[in-house]
């Protein structure tokens, strides 16, 4: 496998998706660690599962990290909307939690397996950078439609009143919140770091053959 060329990228913007991922890995441990110490042990169970399964499904370590990232990027926005709106971390709110982390994740697995597709479809004139925004390219508008969707479904309940609304808005904010930072990483960093990834394995795999 070829050397990743980032061509008009440059040093400067794969620094910036360094900083950006490396920030949300930190705030994720430590929102981790709060939810262990107030004894909801739920979410972190439930992510270990998660990256277990990826694991098994991928037999990649590499990609289920990349995988397993749209976590944290989700959780930046859901705990900054829960924030704004001033809810609590009650049992709704961490429902909504769980089940936006199943929904960033289906969408990073999707991501990938598109990408990988296109691998293995590409021509010998084809470059790997080309290859993988082809895939990304081609996983732009289910991204989109399923963001939509989920924010767009949901938003009538944070707006209305009515009976039941008062516990589904709790469920909902970190949702909306989440899909949409979540869309983010997805559309834009898993291509990047899937590249980086590939490449930092072929320049570990040329180390061991030398």
């Amino acid at each position: 496998m070829e050397n990743v060329d980032w061509g008009f990228f440059g040093e400067t913007f794969l620094n910036k998706i360094y900083l950006a991922t490396y920030i949300c890995i930190l705030l994720f441990i430590i929102l981790s660690i709060l939810l262990l110490l107030a004894g909801l042990w739920v979410v972190p169970a439930a992510l270990v599962i998660i990256f277990m399964l990826l694991i098994l499904a991928f037999h990649s370590l590499t990609d289920s990290l990349i995988i397993m990232l749209s976590v944290p990027f989700a959780f930046v926005g859901a705990v900054l909307l829960q924030f704004a709106l001033g809810y609590s971390m009650t049992t709704a709110v961490i429902i909504g939690y769980i089940a936006l982390f199943a929904v960033a994740i289906q969408t990073g697995i999707i991501m990938i397996i598109f990408i990988r597709q296109a691998l293995t479809r590409r021509s010998n004139d084809t470059s790997y950078m080309e290859a993988v925004i082809e895939g990304s390219v081609a996983r732009l508008r289910p991204k989109l439609m399923t963001v939509a969707c989920a924010t767009l479904s949901l938003l009538p309940i944070m707006f209305l009143n009515g009976p039941g609304i008062e516990i589904m808005r709790p469920i909902a904010t970190p949702t909306i919140g989440g899909m949409l930072s979540s869309a983010i990483y997805v559309l834009f960093l898993i291509p990047c770091l899937f590249a980086v990834g590939r490449d930092i394995d072929n320049l570990r795999r040329k180390k061991s053959i030398n």
